[in-house]
Formats: structure tokens, sequence, C-alpha cells
């Protein structure tokens, strides 16, 4: 067996462990892991760790981000658009530049565009620990969308400034062509991204087995990536847009049984590579340590200066956050007077003579929804609180490390500022990622209301139930070859219709909740007896092996509905 099969093997085992004691403790496992990676670094034997830019960034990162837009819901992407584009476009340039003027006044020698460049490399914060720590904390759910959507669009932009700016080094662009060359990125990512998206998902509702339909979602990335790439546009941005674009459709086009297969793969390998990535970051430091080491080039000087940018590139998203919250909340008071307006809007509308009864429709469903962004907007406030946490919640990451290793080779200072670039994202991980949750304490945020979550929910099963009841009553409704349905399945049927909306009543939710997982924990003892005694039955050798794997896979899914 060799090196690299050892290191993978050993690499899965920690992140597993690590995965299951950060649940434990309350840390966030990305911080754990990097920790853990540098300690591993600095202990003799260990081997050395290169990190593979190419593959993080052609292979990786797609699976990441396509795995969290498929995800992201996209009516609280769309509401929260401003604040994401703001924070993942508008930010990431001015941390990128301001980034770049600081180094080039520090080390003027290296030229103002790879300055710059090095700003790219810094300036996308990464979402995975925050939005771990902000969801295991519960935090409100806009605010975890927004730190969610900065993430899904950030790499792509800071990418795009990273490859204008290395060309610039060259000295064969202008900043006219830099706005072009990222207007023309933005554009044919979007377009392949709902291309790829769209054909992915007609494909995959075509097909019968869920494994099949899986197969086809872990190479969907590739397939929005790879073109986007070869046109010179921004492929982490097409696969984003894939992404979103798949969750949309997959409810109306893919079976229960294909989104759940989906789901427990694509959780598998996000573990796996989510995480994984994290120790390897950890894990580099020795080998930077040593290539500083090799230019002669003085450490201590490449980590004073990973400092001061990460000091600096925290004032300017706090300067950054503080006024798009103050919008924010101007937001939150113009959304709190239409509601009212809405209500006689759509009074005058159906009282009006001259109005078609399709036209009133549509009317009527565009005033429902933009009425019901007004009482988003006017509910979830974000606030001073929840603009601090989001000014504290810019951790950089992998993505980061593996960009700044991208720099030309012959870049004056490349290893130092690979070293740096290394610093700040260690730094701002556990710096700010480990102490994010005690601020989110100390600042007393909370989700959403339980009772008023439950009341939602209530609401939300009684409009389920009606649907029922009205395909119940429908003269319509017949078996697939035509023939009705006997009497006694429909009114079986109607019965356990009525009784939905009373099991999940406000009165009732806790009560069927503990009753739920009194059942459950009978029903898993049951099960236990059964597979006990299922074993016993393989290891007698007195029923086929078909009967047996029959058997298992009878008593998996009963396993399934009861998990």
């Amino acid at each position: 067996m060799d090196e690299l099969t050892i290191l993978a093997v050993a690499a899965v085992i920690v992140v597993v462990a690590v995965t299951s004691f950060s649940d434990r403790v309350g840390v966030a496992a990305p911080i754990l892991l990097v920790i853990v990676g540098v300690g591993l670094s600095l202990v003799p034997g260990v081997p050395t760790v290169t990190m593979n830019p190419d593959v993080i960034l052609d292979v990786v990162l797609p699976l990441l981000l396509y795995a969290a837009a498929v995800n992201m819901p996209a009516r609280d992407f769309r509401r929260d658009l401003g604040a994401i584009s703001a924070l993942s476009v508008v930010l990431v340039v001015v941390s990128a530049f301001a980034v770049g003027l600081l180094i080039w006044w520090l080390l003027p020698d290296l030229g103002f565009a790879a300055a710059v460049a090095l700003g790219a490399v810094v300036s996308p914060p990464d979402a995975v620990a925050a939005t771990s720590i902000g969801k295991r904390l519960g935090l409100p759910g806009r605010l975890v969308t927004i730190l969610e959507g900065e993430g899904l669009v950030n790499d792509a932009t800071a990418l795009v400034v990273l490859r204008s700016a290395v060309v610039a080094t060259a000295g064969a662009i202008s900043v006219g062509g830099v706005l072009a060359d990222f207007g023309y990125a933005v554009v044919v990512a979007v377009v392949i991204g709902i291309v790829v998206g769209w054909v992915s998902i007609q494909i995959r509702a075509r097909l019968e087995q869920p494994v099949t339909s899986t197969a086809i979602s872990l190479v969907v990335p590739f397939i929005a990536f790879m073109p986007a790439e070869h046109l010179e546009a921004s492929g982490v941005l097409a696969v984003v847009v894939a992404g979103i674009v798949t969750g949309i459709k997959s409810p109306r086009l893919l079976s229960s049984q294909a989104r759940v297969s989906e789901r427990t793969n694509w959780r598998t390998v996000l573990l796996l590579l989510e995480h994984g990535v994290f120790l390897v970051l950890g894990l580099q430091i020795a080998l930077l340590v040593d290539e500083e080491e090799e230019a002669h080039l003085s450490v201590g000087g490449a980590l004073a200066l990973g400092l001061l940018v990460t000091v600096v590139l925290f004032v300017i998203r706090f300067a950054f956050v503080a006024p798009m919250i103050t919008v924010m909340a101007r937001q939150q008071e113009r959304a709190q007077g239409k509601s009212q307006w809405y209500d006689s809007a759509r009074e005058r509308l159906e009282n009006h003579p001259d109005a078609s009864q399709q036209r009133i429709t549509r009317l009527r469903h565009m005033m429902t929804r933009r009425q019901a962004d007004a009482s988003f907007f006017s509910h979830e406030g974000i606030g001073k609180r929840g603009g601090f946490v989001i000014a504290w919640s810019g951790m950089r990451g992998v993505v980061t490390v593996a960009a700044a290793q991208t720099l030309p080779e012959d870049l004056p200072y490349r290893p130092q500022l690979i070293l740096i670039a290394f610093t700040v994202a260690v730094v701002t991980l556990v710096v700010q990622g480990g102490t994010l949750p005690l601020l989110i304490r100390i600042l007393g945020i909370r989700g959403t209301d339980e009772e008023e979550m439950q009341r939602e929910l209530t609401r939300l099963i009684n409009t389920l139930a009606e649907a029922s009841e009205d395909l119940l009553e429908s003269p319509a409704l017949h078996r697939n070859d035509g023939e009705p349905f006997s009497e006694k399945i429909l009114e079986m049927a109607r019965k356990r219709t009525r009784k939905l909306p009373e099991s999940v009543s406000t009165e009732t939710l806790q009560v069927w909740t503990t009753a739920r997982q009194e059942q459950q924990e009978l029903q898993r003892k049951l099960l236990e007896a059964q597979q006990d005694a299922l074993l016993d039955a393989q290891a007698s050798g007195v029923y086929r092996s078909q009967s047996i794997e029959s058997a298992q896979q009878f008593l998996d899914r009963r396993n399934m509905l009861i998990d």
C-alpha cells in the first residue's frame, strides 16, 4: 500500500473523528480540523502534504458550491439578492483593491497589479464555518441565507479579479478591459448555468432509478464548470446558477425517493470534501515555512503582514456592513407600510368592472407574492446585532490558500504572498470562527420563535389537508386504468386527511412529537430484534441468499421510514 493511500485513509479517519468530537464540544469542525492539521504538520515524521490548487479550484470547489446552491431556497436568495450582491461583489472588489494598495505600499517592488492579485486571493470569505456555527446555534434564517449566498457568489468575483490582475501584471489589460472581462464572465456563466441546470433536471426526471439520477447529479457541476472556463467565463458562477435552477425544479420533477437518495449521497461527499480540505489547509504550514526559508525570506515578516491584512479586511468589512444594515433597516420601515396598501389594491382589483378573470388571477398572484415579501422584510429585520454577526463572519478558507498557489511562479515575493494568504485564512478561522459562538450568545440573537413556527406549520398543514379534501371530492379522481377508487379506500383517506391538521396543531405538536419519538424508539428496538433474527437465519444456512437479501432490503426500507 503506497503512501498516498495511507494518507487518504488516515485523513478520512481524522475527519470523521474530529467531526464527531466537534458536535460534542460545540466548536465548528472546520476550525478544529485546521488546528489539528497545523499540529500534525509540526510533528516530526508526518509526511509533507502539498495542496494541488487545480484540484481544489477545478474539482472540489464546483462540488461544494453546487451542493450548497441546490439547497439554497431560491425565494430567500431572491429576497436578499441586494445584500448578497453587495457582500459578494462590491465588498470583494473593494477589499481586493484596498489590500492591494496596502501591499503595494509596503512592497513597492511587487507592482500594483500583483498586489491586487493578492488582495483578490484574500478577499472572499468562506461561509462553511460561519453557517455551520449559525445553524447549530439557531441563528435567524435570513442571516444564514445572507452568509450562504455570499459564500456562493464571492468566489466567482474573487477569481475573476484574480485572473484579470494576473493578466495585468504583464501590462496587457486596462480598467475598461477589466470591466468588460467581468461583465462577459458573469453573463456567459449565467447563461451556461441556466441551460445546464434545466437540461440536467429534465434528463434526471426521466430516469426511473434514483441511483442513476444521483450519478448524473455528481457530474452536473463539471458539465457547467468546464464549458464556462473554456469560454473564459466564471466556471464557479455557472455551477452556482445550475445548482439554483436544479433546486427550484427538483421538487416538481424528481421523485421523493430520488431526492432522499441524492441528499444522502451528497452529504457523504460534502463531509469528506468540505472538512478534508480544512485538514489539508492546516497540514500546509510545514511546507510553507520550508519554502519561506529556502527563499531566504523572513517568516516573521510574512506573518506580521498576514496579521495586518487580517485587521484591514475586518475593518473594511465592518465599515461596509454598517451602512448596508442602515439601508436594510430603511427597507424594513418601507415594507411595514406596504401590507395595507396591497390589501386595498386587491380589493380594488376584485371590484374592477373591466378586468378579466385571467388577469385578476395573475395580478392577485403577483400581489400576494409582493405582499409576502413586504411581510418578510417587515418581520425579519437584521438589526445592528445581526449586522455585527455578518461583519464578524468574514472567515477565509481553503479557496484563499488554493488561489494563492496559482500565482505566477516568477512573481516577486511569491512564497511570502502565499504565507500571507495562509495566515489570513488560519487567523480568521481560528480567531473569528472560534469566538463567533460566544459573540452570538452575548448578543442574544435567536431564531424564529418556536410557537410562531408551530402556528405557521399548522396553517401550512391545513392548506395541504384542504388540497387533499378537494381531490377526494373531485369527480375526476380515478385510478390509472380509468376505474374509480372503492368507497372504502376513499373513506379511509378522508379520515386520515381530517386527522392531519389535528396531529400538528399548536396545542398537540409537542405531545405528538414526544409520542412520535417514543414510537420510533420502540420501532428501532423491534427492528434490531428482527435484524438479529435475520443474521441468525443467515448463519444457519437454511435460507437462500436471495431470500436473505430481499429480507434485508425490506428491513432497510422500514428503517428509512422510521428515520
